[in-house]
Parts: C-alpha cells; sequence; structure tokens
C-alpha cells in the first residue's frame, strides 16, 4: 500500500491533482499496482478518481490518441481496404474458415450463436472463407464428386451470417476479412464475364449488404485481424513477431494463442481455427481422408484500458454430442 503518512484524504486529492496512477506512484515512491488497488478500495465508497493520460509512460487508455493513430493507419490505404474501431473496454469475437455448406450446421456455429447471446461482443468478425467456392476452384474436379452449385453455397452462408445477425447487439460492427476461398467468387466472374464488372450482383458483398468487407481490420493501433499472412503451423507466432502488432489470422484451419513479449511489451500471435467441421463433406476428397491437424471453434477477444488481455478459444470437445470446451469447462450446444 502506499505510504502511511499518505491518508485517504491526502490520497484523494494528489489523485485528483495528477490524475494518473503511475504520477502518484512516482511521487509516493510505490509499485503502480498499490495506486490501483487504493484507488479500487476507494472507488468502492462512491469516490470517483479518473485517469487523465498526461505522460507518454502510462498505459492508460487516451481515446483522442488512439482514434488519431488509428485514423492514420486507415488513411495508408485506399477506402475499405482496412477499417478499424478505437475500443477501451469491450470484446470482440473473430470466426474463421466457416467454409458455410448446404444442410451443415456445425456444433462450433451454435457455440458461436449462443456466446454472442451470452457476451454481446462490440464486433464480430468472419474472418475469411465464409464462402468455399467448391465448384469455381481453380483446382480441377477430384473423380466424379458432387459439389454445391454457388446459389446453393450462398443461401448456406446467408442463412448462417442472418443467424450471427439477430444474435449480436451492436450490428453496426459486422465485418467480413475477406479470405482466399471468398475471393474466388469474382475472380472467376473477373476471368469469364469481364464485361459485367459493376453490375449489381457480380460481387460477394452485394449479398450480404450488413456486413462490411475489408482486408484487415484494426482493434486501435496495436491488434489487426485479417485471413491470413505468414504460413504453416507456426503462423501466430511468425505473424507477431515480423507485424510489431498482436495479429488474429484464420486459414491455416489450426487454433492457437502464441504471446510474445520484448522490450515494447507482449502482444499475441492468434489462429483462430475453423468454425466448419473439419471432417465436413467439404474436405473429404480434398483431404484424400487424410489426418487432419486442424481445429473447430473460434476466439474471443477482450479489452480493457485499451489493452488486449490473453485471447480466449472456444474449441469443439465432441462435434457429434454438440460439446465445447471453454474456461475450463465442457459446455453443451
Amino acid at each position: 500500500m502506499p505510504k502511511e503518512s499518505c491518508t485517504e484524504a491526502e490520497f484523494i486529492e494528489l489523485f485528483k491533482e495528477l490524475k494518473s496512477p503511475q504520477a502518484v506512484a512516482n511521487f509516493l515512491g510505490v509499485n503502480v499496482r498499490c495506486v490501483y488497488r487504493r484507488r479500487t478500495d476507494i472507488e468502492k465508497k462512491g469516490f470517483k478518481l479518473p485517469t487523465e493520460n498526461t505522460s507518454g509512460n502510462t498505459r492508460e487508455f487516451n481515446k483522442a490518441e488512439v482514434q488519431a493513430k488509428l485514423q492514420q493507419r486507415l488513411e495508408e490505404t485506399r477506402h475499405s481496404v482496412r477499417r478499424g474501431i478505437a475500443m477501451e473496454k469491450g470484446r470482440v469475437l473473430v470466426f474463421s474458415d466457416a467454409h458455410f455448406y448446404p444442410d451443415d450446421e456445425t456444433t462450433a456455429f451454435r457455440a458461436l450463436v449462443e456466446c454472442i447471446k451470452e457476451f454481446r461482443p462490440e464486433v464480430i468478425v468472419c474472418n475469411g472463407d465464409a464462402f468455399d467456392g467448391a465448384s469455381i476452384s481453380r483446382h480441377p474436379r477430384i473423380g466424379w464428386d458432387s459439389k454445391p452449385t454457388v446459389k446453393q453455397e450462398l443461401d448456406a452462408v446467408t442463412y448462417h451470417l442472418n443467424e450471427i445477425e439477430k444474435a449480436s447487439t451492436f450490428k453496426s460492427n459486422l465485418i467480413w476479412t475477406l479470405g482466399n476461398h471468398d475471393a474466388r467468387f469474382e475472380t472467376f466472374l473477373a476471368a469469364n464475364a469481364p464485361q459485367y464488372e459493376g453490375v449489381q450482383g457480380y460481387s460477394l458483398k452485394d449479398f450480404f449488404p450488413h456486413w462490411q468487407p475489408c482486408w484487415s481490420y484494426w482493434v486501435n493501433d496495436s491488434t489487426v485481424i485479417k485471413h491470413m499472412w505468414k504460413g504453416g503451423f507456426g503462423a501466430g507466432r511468425a505473424n507477431a513477431l515480423n507485424s510489431g502488432v498482436s495479429m488474429v489470422t484464420g486459414h491455416t484451419h489450426n487454433m492457437s494463442v502464441m504471446p510474445i513479449t520484448d522490450y515494447k511489451g507482449t502482444r499475441y500471435g492468434v489462429q483462430t481455427g475453423m468454425l466448419a467441421n473439419p471432417n465436413g463433406e467439404q474436405f473429404v476428397d480434398y483431404t484424400q481422408d487424410g489426418v487432419k491437424d486442424w481445429r473447430s471453434g473460434f476466439v474471443m477477444l477482450t479489452y480493457d484500458r485499451g489493452e488486449l488481455l490473453i485471447p480466449e478459444m472456444v474449441q469443439v470437445w465432441d462435434e457429434e454430442k454438440g460439446e465445447v470446451q471453454f474456461r475450463g469447462k465442457i459446455w453443451s450446444v
């Protein structure tokens, strides 16, 4: 605790003057955590001791400053390539690689809808490959395998995203960071019907007006969510190590949270797994019935004081029984 000679009244007046836990700690010669604990105890009694970021050495959230840095990041690219939000306190749910197929509702998807209802995230990010595009792939057909039509796939994506929209509280922050499978839709049309460029319905986003498309989504100036960057199962660590920020990606169908600490602090390399079932019909011929070291689930990001806390994974435990594991417990969905 702060010095015994510092009474509660003196502490309150000192905090109101310096307006920063770190500044108070420096003045009293104590650890800043002691100041945070004492402020919490005092605020429980009804006093308000708000913080103002008066020093670049503090980790207090300054929304104006963060917003300015974020805006600069967004302006470095043309419109809609990057989107973002300044967030002091809140949650972001990120799912990837849903590969939505007709008549295929996975355990991970049902868990996602329940988590949206329970935690009311401020932002929901569909982090690429919601659309599979099996029938318009650049890869040749395997044997006589049967694939759904583009119309059937679009109907499946529409159904699932509508369910997510209905569960969401903050419907203005539905984000779709496009993936390589999503790109198949327009890539095929650009190659085979270039004369129809700009016509309604010839862009994937035309079918999903409530979802804001982009290539990357930024939370503050310190987290980037995008479908992919570095490859392989070590992509999470490589992404965070090489980008200098926390990075959340899909694409590999792997699920992991890798913290990296250096002189700048701690950041995270996150891989979000896949919302699809690894043993789903989409992947049977593609993988030739091989072992799939993939994970079905999604990730929840939580921010406090503008900082990303350690990301939490929701992972399917048993697809057939409809069970997921989360926070040390198995849940049925």
